[in-house]
């Protein structure tokens, strides 16, 4: 009997190896650490480009120490240990979650900033003077199958399984009267075919997943001094979802939401950064949110894997700017888009933003 050459063996492993990628996924497992360097893709207007570094490097460059939200210069200048274990809590509403820390933001930038890099992910947005940080795109590579192949093989030549699936997060940490509260909203995309030959693929937007969303806080909140059964607990807990309906007020299309100021604003600042809009800065006493926003255009052609490697991409629009205006009286609150200079937006990317928003909120 005729014995295989190692090489026909290996080429056997090979294929079989590429076949066990179909399988069923383990999709309860969230593992970024163990992503490889991610290829430059062609991603949606307004949404950074995918980066080229390693994702294991640390960030380098200095952060801003300018001050954020005011009261920075009262603040300790060296963050200081966790000295109680009852400080912090998570608050909800319907699908949103956030963190509430009873401590300046100050002291807890380090450690989020931590977080992220030992859950494997790089950061592209380190902005201390504006409360925000931004993960680079990231593969949860628990959703591979952990099968004998890949535990063989796959540990020697990784990079031929890919999920299909990216995924971003940014950090939002926005100072209050008694402490600071944390926001973590997700952005995903998908590679997907783009011609019926199955030849070429491009990358699309995937819907928001809240549950990875709720996973990271929960795991934030850990890292912040809770126990596991604490942080189970506080994201196992529910609470209704106010209503949003998106109405036409004096000719101008706004969103209105049965809910008072302080609630509304945290809502309509979570949706904005889950649904890829730029927030540049933002007045809460004011009630506004300065964002940028690429409006889609539909005409335009997206080019495959082997058109990325040898064409220039074409030029995204450039980014217009608005405000998102927050106004509430009572247990009302009306949100609305005005054009940079601080005059109401009628146009249709005004329909277009108050219905993103809405339908976020829903």
């Amino acid at each position: 009997m005729k014995t295989q050459s190692p090489l026909s063996r290996f080429a056997l492993l090979a294929l079989v190896a590429s076949l066990a990628a179909c399988s069923v996924l383990e999709s309860d497992k969230i593992d970024y650490k163990s992503a490889g360097r991610a290829p430059t893709l062609e991603v949606p207007p307004d949404l950074t480009q995918l980066s080229r570094e390693n994702r294991y490097a640390i960030p380098g460059g200095a952060v801003s120490a300018n001050a954020y939200e005011a009261g920075r210069a009262n603040a300790p200048g060296v963050p200081t240990a966790v000295s109680s274990l009852g400080d912090v809590r998570m608050e909800r509403a319907g699908t949103q979650r956030w963190i509430v820390v009873n401590r300046p933001p100050e002291q807890l930038w380090d450690t989020v900033r931590d977080f992220w890099q030992e859950n494997g992910f790089l950061l592209t947005q380190d902005q201390r003077d504006l409360g925000i940080m931004e993960t680079d795109w990231a593969e949860n590579r628990a959703k591979l199958p952990q099968d004998f192949i890949r535990s063989t093989v796959g540990k020697i030549f990784d990079s031929i399984y890919s999920t299909g699936e990216l995924d971003r997060f940014r950090t939002r940490l926005e100072r209050t009267p008694n402490g600071t509260e944390i926001y973590v909203s997700h952005r995903g995309m998908a590679e997907v075919y783009s011609d019926a030959r199955q030849e070429q693929t491009v990358w699309q937007p995937r819907p928001v997943d809240p549950e990875l969303e709720t996973e990271f806080l929960r795991r934030l909140m850990v890292k912040l001094g809770v126990s596991q059964e604490q942080s189970q607990a506080f994201a196992a807990s529910a609470a209704p979802t106010p209503s949003a309906t998106v109405s036409n007020v004096g000719g101008q299309p706004v969103v209105q939401l049965a809910e008072g100021f302080d609630r509304a604003w945290r809502r309509v600042g979570l949706s904005l950064d889950r649904t890829g809009f730029t927030v540049e800065d933002r007045d809460r006493s004011a009630g506004i949110y300065f964002v940028r926003y690429v409006p889609p255009n539909p005409d335009r052609k997206e080019p495959g894997f082997f058109g990325k490697l040898f064409s220039r991409s074409p030029e995204a629009s450039a980014p217009a700017k608005f405000r998102i205006m927050v106004q509430s009286q009572a247990e009302s609150t009306t949100v609305s888009v005005q054009n940079e200079a601080g005059a109401p937006e009628t146009s249709a990317n005004a329909q277009r933003i108050v219905q993103v928003i809405a339908d976020d909120l829903k």
